[in-house]
C-alpha cells in the first residue's frame, strides 16, 4: 500500500529515487530483472540496504576469498554472526570484530557505544556467553578539539556499554595519525565461549515455523545506517543525523541472558542480530541461508514510534533486537521465558516454502521479494586495481637512519608520542575486572581471560600498524598478523585464528582496490605461515573525508589457547639479577616507523620494515617452547619505537632498571622498527636452558634493583641513563596532557 509521502515504482524509477539510497542504475535495473518488475518504495529500500556495501561486501567478496578459513581447530568459519574455534574439552571460543566507523565520527559516544552492543549480539547469538571486550581504535592528532572530542566521547561510549552490561573490556590499541582527522576507526571485538552442542546458526527453517521478534522496540533511530555507512563521511552536519541510533546496555544485558537461556530450549531453530539493515537483513539472511521463504506481518512489530511505514520498519537500525524461529506451537515457552526478562518476544510471522520474503502491512502486501535475491544474488564487483606511483617511489629509496642529536631527548619524545604512551587513561575508565576471570588486564602485550572451571585461558590482543600498511600493503599486512601473534605468544599463548575490520577508503579508486587486494595477500600468507586461519570479520569501506582516505588500516583481532595459565607471561621485569635478551637482529629500518613520523612532522616515506614468514613462526615458536618450560620470566615484542622503548616498557612499575649494551649504530640500534625481536628476561640459573632453545637470542645485559635505564653502546659507552620514573613520567602523561590541553 501506497501511503502519500511514498512516491510510486515509476517515480522512482523515472526521477532515480533510488540513486538517494544508494543504488545505482545498473543495480536498480538488476533489480527490476530479479523481480520481473517495478519494485515498490519499500522493495527498493530492502535491496538498496541489502545490496549497500555494508552488507552485502560487494567490492569486497572477491578478496575474502583470499583468506585462509579452515583448519582443523575451527568448527565455524565466515558467515555466520561470528567465528568459532575449538578450545579442546568439548569448548569453543566464539570472536568477531565489528566497525562503527561512520557513527562514531557522527555522534561518537552512540557510535562507539553500540558497536559494543552490536559485536555482542554477534557473539550471544551464537549460543556463547561473552566474556571479554577488545577495542582498535583510530584518531587524528590530539592537537585539535574536534579530535579530542570524538576521542574522548568514544572511549566514553565503549566504557559506558561495556561497563553497564558487565563484560570486561580487557585489551585494545590505538593508533593516532593526521590520516584520521575528522574520521575516526571504532573497531568492536566480543569474545565468548560456549559448549559444542550450544552452537546456533541463524536459520529460518522448517515450513510453518514461528518467526519472533524479541527485544527493544522498533523505532525510527538508524534508518539507513548500512547505506550510510557505504558511503564517504559527509561534511554536511544535516546529512549525517539520521542514521546514528542510540543504544541501552541495560535492555541488552536483559536480551543477552533471556537469548543465553532460550539456547538451551529444543524449541529454538535459528537466531539472528538484527543488525546492519535491521529487521531486512536478518530476515532475508535467515531465510536465504536456510533455502526457505519468510512471510511477516509488519503491524505486529512492536514499534516506539506512532504511524511507522513498512519502509521505516524494515530499515530501522534500532538497538536490542534479535530475530528468532522458534517450533510451531511452541511460542508460548518463548514468550513466557523472556518475560521473566521483562522483554517482549512476539510471533510476527512465519516459515514459507516459496523462498519469498512477504511483508503484509495494513493488510496488504507492501513487499515481495525472493530472500536470494537480497542476500545471495547481491552484485558482485571486481574493481580495478592500480600500484601507487607513491609505492614505485618508496620502494626505490634506499633505507636511510634519521639524524639523532641526543638520544636520551629522543626517547623521551618517542614516549610521549600518543601512539606510544601510555593508554591508562583510556583502560582506566573500562571495567576491566567484570566477571573476575581477568589474568592479564590491559596495559600488556596481550589480555589473558580465564576459562572458568578449567587450568586454561584466552590470550587476546587486536593490532594494526597502518602506516606499514600504507607503505607496503602486503609486508604490512604480513606485520600485523605477526604482531598480534607476538603479543599472544609473548603472554603465554598459542595463536588459534584471527578476525579482521578490512578498515580502508573508497574501492572505487583503483589506488585503495590495490591496497586492500596487496594486504588481503600478506594478511593471508601470515595467516597460513603462523597457523591462524580467519574465522569471521567485517570490512568498512568509504572511510573518507573530502575526498581524504584514512590510511589502509586492516586491523588484526587474535585469540590464543594458554593451555595451563601457569605459562601465562606478562611484558614487565619481575627481579633484579634476571638476564635480559634480544631476540633477533636489528637492521636499519626506519620507513613508517615512530621516529620518522615524529621527526618528518607526521610524514611517513620509505620501505616498510621486511619480513620473512619462516623467521617470525620459528623465534615464536621457540619462545613459547621456553615460556612453557618455565624459564621465562618476562616477554616483551619490540615494535613502535624499538628496543629503547621497548626496555622502558620493560621497566615501567617494577620499582626495577636495567643495564643493557647494544651494537651497531646507534640510532638503529635504539630506535629502528625491524621485525621479529622480542625482549625477554629470564633468571641466570635458566639462561642455559634457553639460549638452547632461542637460537636467535642474545644476551644484552641486566635487570638492575637501581631504578634507572642505561643504555650502552658495543664500547660500554651510555647512549641513553636516565632514571625510570623520569621517563614514565613522560609516558604516562602524555595522553592527560593533551586530552586537557586547549587549542
Amino acid at each position: 500500500m501506497q501511503t502519500k509521502l511514498e512516491p510510486t515504482a515509476e517515480q522512482i524509477r523515472d526521477e532515480k529515487i533510488y540513486a538517494q539510497m544508494g543504488m545505482t542504475t545498473e543495480e536498480f535495473e538488476m533489480a527490476v530483472k530479479l523481480l520481473g518488475r517495478l519494485p515498490n518504495y519499500t522493495e527498493t529500500g530492502l535491496f538498496s540496504s541489502m545490496w549497500s556495501e555494508h552488507c552485502s561486501y560487494k567490492s569486497s567478496k572477491p578478496v575474502l576469498r583470499k583468506f585462509p578459513t579452515e583448519g582443523p581447530q575451527v568448527l565455524m568459519g565466515p558467515g555466520e554472526g561470528a567465528g568459532i574455534v575449538d578450545i579442546g574439552d568439548n569448548q569453543a571460543v566464539v570472536f568477531k570484530m565489528e566497525s562503527h566507523n561512520s557513527p562514531s565520527a557522527i555522534e561518537p559516544y552512540e557510535g562507539a557505544a553500540t558497536g559494543v552492543g552490536g559485536v555482542l549480539r554477534d557473539v550471544f547469538s551464537m549460543g556463547a556467553q561473552p566474556i571479554a571486550a577488545v577495542n582498535s581504535l583510530r584518531f587524528g592528532e590530539l592537537d585539535n578539539d574536534r579530535d579530542r572530542y570524538l576521542f574522548e566521547e568514544a572511549v566514553a561510549g565503549i566504557a559506558g556499554y561495556g561497563n553497564t552490561i558487565g563484560i570486561p573490556t580487557v585489551a585494545g590499541e590505538i593508533q593516532f595519525d593526521p590520516s584520521y582527522a575528522g574520521k575516526p576507526l571504532v573497531n568492536a571485538m566480543a569474545i565468548g565461549l560456549l559448549n559444542h552442542e550450544d552452537i546456533q546458526r541463524g536459520l529460518a527453517a522448517g515450513v510453518g515455523n514461528t518467526v519472533m521478534y524479541v527485544g527493544a522496540k522498533t523505532g525510527r533511530d538508524g534508518i539507513h545506517g548500512a547505506t550510510s555507512s557505504s558511503e564517504e563521511i559527509s561534511d554536511d552536519p544535516g546529512k549525517e543525523r539520521a542514521p546514528v541510533q542510540a543504544g541501552d546496555p541495560f535492555t541488552e544485558k536483559l536480551l543477552m541472558d533471556a537469548c543465553l537461556e532460550l539456547v538451551k530450549s529444543d524449541a529454538l531453530i535459528g537466531i539472528q542480530d538484527m543488525g546492519a539493515a535491521g529487521l531486512t537483513s536478518s530476515s532475508a539472511e535467515m531465510a536465504s541461508k536456510a533455502g526457505f521463504g519468510i512471510e511477516m506481518n509488519l503491524d505486529l512489530v512492536p514499534q516506539r514510534d506512532e504511524n511507522m511505514t513498512a519502509y521505516e520498519m524494515m530499515l530501522s537500525e534500532s538497538q536490542e533486537r534479535m530475530l528468532i524461529v522458534v517450533q510451531k506451537g511452541r511460542e508460548q515457552e518463548v514468550i513466557d521465558l523472556f518475560a521473566k526478562y521483562d522483554l517482549e518476544a512476539v510471533s510476527i510471522g512465519h516459515v514459507t516454502e516459496d523462498k519469498m520474503l512477504r511483508l503484509l502491512h495494513k493488510g496488504e502486501v507492501v513487499a515481495e521479494v525472493s530472500a536470494d535475491a537480497l542476500a545471495e544474488d547481491a552484485p558482485v564487483y571486481h574493481k580495478p586495481s592500480r600500484e601507487p606511483e607513491y609505492f614505485r617511489e618508496f620502494q626505490e629509496m634506499e633505507q636511510q637512519e634519521p639524524e639523532v642529536d641526543d638520544h636520551r631527548e629522543t626517547l623521551v619524545s618517542l614516549l610521549k608520542q600518543p601512539t606510544i604512551a601510555s593508554k591508562e587513561w583510556v583502560y582506566s575508565q573500562f571495567d576491566h575486572q567484570a566477571r573476575t576471570n581477568t589474568v592479564i588486564a590491559p596495559g600488556s602485550d596481550a589480555a589473558v581471560v580465564r576459562v572458568r572451571g578449567t587450568e586454561k585461558g584466552l590470550a587476546i590482543t587486536a593490532d594494526c600498524n597502518s602506516r606499514y600498511i600504507y607503505l607496503d600493503p602486503e609486508t604490512g599486512g604480513k606485520i600485523a598478523v605477526a604482531e598480534a601473534a607476538r603479543n599472544i605468544v609473548c603472554s603465554g599463548g598459542k595463536p588459534l585464528a584471527i578476525t579482521d575490520c578490512l578498515n580502508f577508503g573508497s574501492p572505487d579508486n583503483p589506488e585503495i582496490f590495490w591496497q586492500l587486494e596487496k594486504s588481503a595477500d600478506g594478511i593471508s600468507a601470515a595467516c597460513l605461515a603462523l597457523d591462524a586461519p580467519v574465522i569471521s570479520g567485517n570490512v568498512s569501506l568509504y572511510n573518507e573525508r573530502g575526498g581524504k582516505p584514512v590510511y589502509p588500516t586492516p586491523t588484526i583481532g587474535m585469540v590464543g589457547l594458554v593451555e595451563n595459565l601457569e605459562h601465562t607471561t606478562t611484558q614487565e621485569a619481575k627481579a633484579a639479577g634476571d638476564f635480559v635478551y634480544l631476540i633477533g637482529e636489528t637492521n636499519t629500518e626506519f620507513g613508517g616507523s615512530e621516529l620518522q613520523k615524529m621527526l618528518n612532522s607526521g610524514k611517513i616515506s620509505g620501505k616498510a620494515p621486511a619480513i620473512d614468514l619462516g623467521v617470525e613462526a620459528s623465534r615464536q615458536e621457540s619462545l613459547l617452547g621456553a615460556i612453557r618450560e618455565g624459564i621465562v620470566r618476562s616477554a616483551h615484542d619490540v615494535a613502535e619505537g624499538g628496543v629503547a622503548v621497548a626496555l622502558a616498557e620493560k621497566v615501567f612499575g617494577t620499582g626495577l632498571g636495567a643495564d643493557v649494551k647494544l651494537e651497531g649504530s646507534a640510532v638503529t640500534a635504539l630506535f629502528s622498527e625491524t621485525q621479529s625481536r622480542f625482549i625477554v628476561t629470564v633468571k641466570p640459573v635458566h639462561a642455559a636452558r634457553f639460549e638452547e632453545l632461542a637460537a636467535d637470542a642474545r644476551k644484552i645485559g641486566e635487570i638492575t634493583k637501581t631504578d634507572r635505564l642505561v643504555i650502552r653502546d658495543a664500547e660500554g659507552n651510555p647512549l641513553v641513563s636516565e632514571d625510570v620514573p623520569v621517563l614514565e613520567s613522560a609516558w604516562k602523561g602524555a595522553i592527560p596532557c593533551l586530552v586537557n590541553s586547549e587549542g
